[in-house]
């Protein structure tokens, strides 16, 4: 079953149609040397992915905003979509003997050289948006984020809405443009999709070409382009998130196809720009994945550094996020 707010989505998609690398970006958000009480303030170290879509730059405002209303000593690094700028991101917040370190990991392997230098030191580890796999569950202490495998199930279901309010008949051919090789959402959200597609539609439907666009619009541009000429006859995108089917809708009408019309796009993430593309009825549907994590990770960092139990995944909370963009977006609509 549906939840409140997919099901809003559905039916609001339906109704409108030791030194950082070079490369890498370093920012010191101090907020002083003690907090109330003349205890000594939490030093976090935080790793970004990057900044490749709408949803990774709310996701980067969440955890800077919650991190000064914490009173925490925030240092933030762009990893800038390179794990190697990300390990040399952690291994510069060891040096520096912060209390905390947070990452939202690039991919999912690669990891467990620097997460036993973090343990070795003492410093525990808490993962934020995305999981990894490691040869010892210990090198961490719990994940804060999504389940992307159900978000995945979400674009299938969603599209059987689409596909119902669209008239379709006959055969759904679909191409997908998949998040960075080797990330959780990629791999989940894929993964978490197939499988409602195996279990109840496997005579109809079926992914006819399937590509990384890395998460970005111009990627998903470039990759949707190749498509079109491999692939003319494709009738559905399903795109692991917004910025990748903005990218892909401007490669569909430069073939001189209408988006949301000759090919129904389901997305997932709930940025404002997809909804403004929804309201144009470009993209179909959208499945949200909420990016405000700071107030839950500042939460998980104080009993993490206070010594409490934590839960090894706490999820995202619901919130009004996708409300927002779409009130931001459609501001004559009432929600």
């Amino acid at each position: 079953m549906l939840s409140r707010r997919n099901f809003l989505t559905a039916a609001v998609g339906v109704a409108a149609a030791g030194g950082l690398a070079a490369c890498a970006k370093e920012d010191d958000s101090s907020t002083g040397s003690s907090s109330k009480g003349g205890a000594k303030t939490i030093t976090l170290g935080f790793s970004q992915v990057g900044s490749e879509s709408g949803w990774r730059s709310a996701n980067t405002i969440s955890v800077k905003d919650a991190a000064k209303e914490a009173g925490y000593n925030l240092k933030f690094s762009d990893a800038q979509q390179k794990q190697e700028n990300q390990i040399s991101a952690i291994r510069n917040y060891i040096a520096q003997k912060v209390d905390v370190i947070a990452f939202s990991p690039v991919v999912v392997t690669g990891w467990d050289a620097v997460l036993k230098e973090a343990k070795a030191a003492k410093i525990p580890v808490v993962l934020t948006d995305r999981s990894v796999e490691t040869s010892d569950d210990s090198l961490y202490v719990t994940l804060v984020g999504s389940d992307f495998t159900d978000e995945g199930r979400r674009a299938a279901k969603i599209l059987e809405k689409v596909l119902t309010k669209a008239g379709h008949k006959g055969a759904v051919k679909i191409a997908q443009l998949e998040g960075t090789t080797g990330a959780a959402p990629a791999i989940e959200r894929a993964k978490g999709f197939k499988e409602i597609m195996d279990a109840e539609h496997k005579a109809d439907w079926k992914i006819v070409v399937s590509q990384t666009g890395d998460f970005t619009r111009a990627g998903g541009k470039q990759v949707m382009a190749a498509f079109l000429q491999s692939n003319p006859d494709v009738n559905v995108l399903f795109a692991h998130n917004d910025d990748m089917a903005i990218g892909a809708i401007q490669a569909i009408e430069a073939a001189g196809k209408k988006p949301g019309t000759d090919i129904l796009i389901v997305s997932i993430d709930g940025v404002k720009d997809g909804f403004v593309a929804m309201s144009e009825g470009k993209i179909n549907a959208i499945v949200e994945c909420n990016p405000l994590l700071g107030p839950q990770l500042m939460d998980v960092v104080k009993k993490v550094k206070d010594g409490a139990t934590v839960e090894r995944w706490i999820k995202t909370e619901e919130s009004d996020f996708m409300q927002d963009q779409a009130k931001a977006a459609l501001p004559s609509r009432k929600y």
